[in-house]
């Protein structure tokens, strides 16, 4: 436990020391739902309609831009290589990494999310449910994504793979994120697209660890 919370203590500080890549994720994010209105309109009934996909499709998308620094640093500089060696399983390696990777780029989308999408006319009445979806589908994208980035480690410029690879991971979360913003924004219940959404979360975080380590160890072979 005191390995895990030390890597993950290690991974916070060299994100805050390099504070510019989550800057640049979240001024994508804000750029991304504002400039909507001016494309669409500023008509309300037509921005609150298209605001769970528009919310959900700017988080993905921010998501995706910071994934390739999640292990390339550390196997450009053969810190990976002393991780695999040391005494934490390579599936709870990869787990602190994307908590902290989490922490420093799924948790600002979470709290900075929902009162963006007021300015594409979501109602106030839907922004519990998309705090919930999006605390429990801002995890799903990071633990998905790491299988895509483990994959991609050891590709130059890799991004465009990467994304080809985790695209269509993100299919369900960004399903059940959508629709539960969605249906919370009509009135209707949130609870069933957030139950799957959880699912989402579980199974991501049993299996998504142990298929980035698999990768890890082939790139590092």
């Amino acid at each position: 436990m005191a390995a895990f919370r030390a890597l993950v203590q290690r991974d916070l500080r060299l994100a805050v020391r390099q504070g510019g890549a989550t800057v640049l994720v979240l001024i994508f994010f804000v750029l991304a739902v504002t400039l909507f209105p001016l494309g669409v309109g500023p008509a309300p009934e037509v921005l609150s309609r298209i605001a769970p996909g528009v919310l959900w499709v700017a988080a993905l998308l921010s998501a995706l831009m910071s994934l390739e620094r999640l292990f390339q640093a550390d196997f450009a500089d053969g810190t990976l290589d002393i991780l695999a060696l040391g005494r934490l399983p390579m599936p709870v390696v990869v787990l602190a990494k994307a908590l902290a990777h989490w922490l420093t780029a799924g948790l600002p989308l979470t709290l900075l999310g929902p009162p963006l999408a007021l300015s594409l006319a979501l109602p106030v009445e839907a922004l519990g449910a998309a705090w919930i979806a999006m605390a429990l589908g801002t995890p799903c994208l990071t633990l998905l994504g790491a299988i895509g980035a483990a994959l991609t480690v050891g590709v130059r410029r890799g991004g465009p793979l990467l994304a080809l690879l985790v695209l269509p991971l993100y299919i369900p979360t960004l399903i059940f994120g959508a629709a539960a913003v969605d249906a919370a924004a009509f009135g209707l219940a949130a609870v069933p697209h957030l139950l799957l959404l959880g699912a989402t979360l579980c199974v991501a975080l049993v299996l998504a660890p142990w298929a980035a380590a698999a990768a890890l160890r082939l790139s590092l072979e």
